[in-house]
C-alpha cells in the first residue's frame, strides 16, 4: 500500500515511518512547518528520510498560534495526570486534516500518525476517542479515501523505544526536545521539558527481554 506518514522527526513518528518501510509499503513522509520553535526536528526528519530513501514533502503554514508556557522539570506522575500548559489546541486536528488532503492528492491508501495515549499528559487530541472521531469524520468527508492508522496508540513509551531499537533506530537519531540549547559545540536537548523527560523514560525503561 501507499502510506503517508505524518512525520516530525520525533521517536513516535519515526517508528511509524520505519515500521511502514519494513512492512514493505510505498512510504511518503509529510512534515508540517508551522513556525515551531523546536525546528531542529525538521532537520532530523530530513536526515531520516535521506537514510531510508523516503520522499519527504513539507507543507508550510502561516498560523497565528497562541503562545504557550513550556513546563519544565515535571515529574512523570505530573506528566501522566495533568494536561501540559504547552498543549496547542487544534494542532493534531489541523495536521491530520492537512495530511488527509495530501493523502488524497498523492493517492495514498493510509495515513499513519504516531499518536500515543499512554505515558503522556492527557492531551485531548491524543486519546482513542479523538482518533475514533477523526476516523469517522475522514470516512464521511472522503468516502472511499484514505484511512487513518495509529499503530502506537496503546503502547507505552518504553515499548515504543523497544520497537525503535528492534527496527534499528538509535536513541540519538530522533529529536523530542521543545527548547533545544544552542552552544558553541552545537545543539543539545534541554533535559527539562516534558518531551525530554518522556524520551529519557522511553529509552531507559525498555523492558528486559523485549530486544
Amino acid at each position: 500500500m501507499k502510506i503517508l506518514v505524518l512525520h516530525s522527526g520525533g521517536l513516535d513518528s519515526t517508528v511509524c515511518l520505519v515500521k511502514a518501510i519494513r512492512e514493505g509499503h510505498d512510504v511518503v513522509s509529510l512534515g508540517i512547518d508551522y513556525g515551531q520553535r523546536h525546528r531542529i526536528e525538521m532537520e532530523y526528519a530530513k536526515c531520516q528520510c535521506l537514510k531510508y530513501e523516503v520522499p519527504r514533502k513539507i507543507i508550510r503554514l502561516e498560523w497565528d498560534k497562541p503562545q504557550r508556557e513550556l513546563p519544565l522539570k515535571r515529574s512523570i506522575q505530573e506528566i501522566k495526570t495533568s494536561v501540559s500548559s504547552a498543549f496547542l489546541p487544534g494542532r493534531n486536528l489541523l495536521f491530520l486534516s492537512i495530511a488527509s488532503a495530501e493523502a488524497v492528492g498523492i493517492g495514498a491508501n493510509e495515513i499513519w500518525a504516531g499518536i500515543n495515549c499512554i505515558d503522556y499528559s492527557g492531551y485531548p487530541d491524543c486519546t482513542p476517542s479523538f482518533v475514533s472521531a477523526f476516523q469517522n469524520v475522514l470516512s464521511t468527508a472522503v468516502p472511499g479515501g484514505p484511512t487513518l492508522q495509529v499503530p502506537l496508540l496503546h503502547n507505552t513509551k518504553p515499548e515504543i523505544a523497544a520497537l525503535a531499537k528492534n527496527l534499528g533506530i538509535e536513541r540519538s537519531e530522533t529529536w523530542s526536545c521543545y527548547q533545544p540549547k544552542i552552544h558553541e559545540n552545537g545543539i543539545s536537548p534541554c533535559d527539562e521539558c516534558d518531551a525530554c523527560i518522556l524520551h529519557r523514560l522511553a529509552w531507559e525503561g525498555i523492558p528486559k527481554g523485549s530486544l
